[in-house]
């Protein structure tokens, strides 16, 4: 006859992609003296949990196979398990243990929300909640957007924000922040709510040197495909019935710079994108063409100029020109609102600092012919 103190033995169980062993707990007639030292270190352990409402809020949180949870145990030293309706987070360190928390309930915010949370998503949070700030916190309460888009990052919602109370907005950073994206959504929204009566998305036609003149086919087919990121950003917005209904209708206008000259843009959300490529003069006709009832934006990266280098980007100094106006906004990306894969906001930060390199060094060149003498020749033979 067994024991009846005997302990049953281990059997497997699945839980959230993981092979767990169950177990039943010592007798009650063990003695004190038999803890291990295991134990004795885990009562030192500083701890906290996380409970969720359904299986389905337990998938969207740490994702398909468990991708974003492992991004989260990338992101802290802290221990996070996730055992059925709880995640539970242990570690000596009591400020890393409420920092790990504290990033699982703003991705879990996020959910519940409805926002998607991805592997990205969860270094976004991270990244703003060491500078003491809040993913979740800093993304609610935005315009709303068609197709249930939603900003994912805070610099994404601040852009949304001036848009809708701005009649002129500039959005200026890097590729991947989505300033166009979300411009293009704005307007869909807009048009949608009988804000505007039309959009109109232009771009200059003239890119990496290349004029339209040169190249083969006629004209339509020379200009879409520098049209065509604006194209498919509206693709994505409507049914593709609808957006060419509203294409022949001239409700939607996609067309170079060129055809913005001599007209007057009323009841109109118009997009200027790629605006580091205009000129001064293109830029001025382009914010001229503003009628009544209207709302411009303007896109673009002053570090991506394609222009010859004699002439200056109409973008690069707008706002030396226009930054006093009431009524023009102004709103720059940074590389923590790139929303591409990771690497890329790491690619455009080397990138950066090798530009600012290469300036303090032109500099200091500068500088060193500066202060040598005006005529050497001159002192040496006095």
């Amino acid at each position: 006859m067994k024991h009846q103190n005997a302990r049953r033995p281990f059997s497997p169980r699945f839980v959230l992609g993981e092979i767990l062993p169950l177990w039943s707990p010592p007798s009650e007639t063990q003695p004190d003296d038999a803890l291990t030292g295991a134990t004795l270190n885990e009562q030192t352990l500083n701890t906290a949990q996380i409970r969720l409402n359904s299986p389905e809020e337990a998938l969207n949180l740490l994702g398909t196979g468990d991708v974003n949870l492992r991004r989260m145990r990338e992101r802290t030293p802290a221990r996070i398990t996730a055992r059925g309706d709880t995640i539970s987070i242990s570690g000596q360190d009591a400020s890393q243990v409420a920092a790990a928390e504290r990033m699982i309930k703003d991705a879990l915010d996020l959910v519940r929300a409805g926002s998607e949370v991805t592997p990205e998503a969860v270094d976004r949070i991270s990244n703003l909640n060491g500078e003491g700030r809040s993913l979740s916190a800093e993304t609610s309460s935005a315009p709303s957007l068609p197709r249930g888009l939603k900003p994912k990052t805070p610099g994404q919602k601040l852009y949304l924000d001036k848009i809708e109370k701005s009649d002129i907005t500039f959005g200026i950073g890097p590729a991947g922040t989505g300033k166009t994206y979300l411009a293009v959504a704005m307007a869909v929204n807009a048009l949608k709510s009988k804000k505007v009566k039309r959009i109109i998305l232009t771009r200059p036609a003239v890119e990496a040197g290349e004029k339209l003149g040169f190249l083969p086919g006629d004209l339509q087919a020379k200009i879409d495909p520098y049209l065509r990121p604006l194209y498919d950003a509206l693709y994505d917005m409507l049914d593709q019935e609808k957006f060419e209904a509203y294409l022949t209708s001239g409700v939607i206008e996609v067309a170079p710079l060129a055809f913005m000259r001599g007209r007057t843009l009323n009841d109109a959300f118009v997009i200027l994108d790629e605006a580091q490529n205009t000129t001064g003069e293109q830029m001025k006709m382009f914010l001229t063409r503003m009628g009544f009832s209207s709302k411009v934006v303007v896109t673009g990266d002053v570090t991506q100029i394609d222009l010859p280098r004699h002439v200056t980007s109409g973008l690069a100094i707008s706002k030396r020109i226009l930054g006093g106006i009431e009524g023009i906004a102004w709103h720059e990306f940074g590389d923590a609102d790139v929303v591409r894969h990771p690497l890329v906001g790491k690619i455009i930060r080397a990138y950066e600092q090798a530009e600012n390199a290469e300036q303090d060094r032109r500099a200091a060149r500068r500088g060193d012919l500066q202060s040598l003498p005006e005529n050497d020749d001159a002192s040496s033979a006095g």
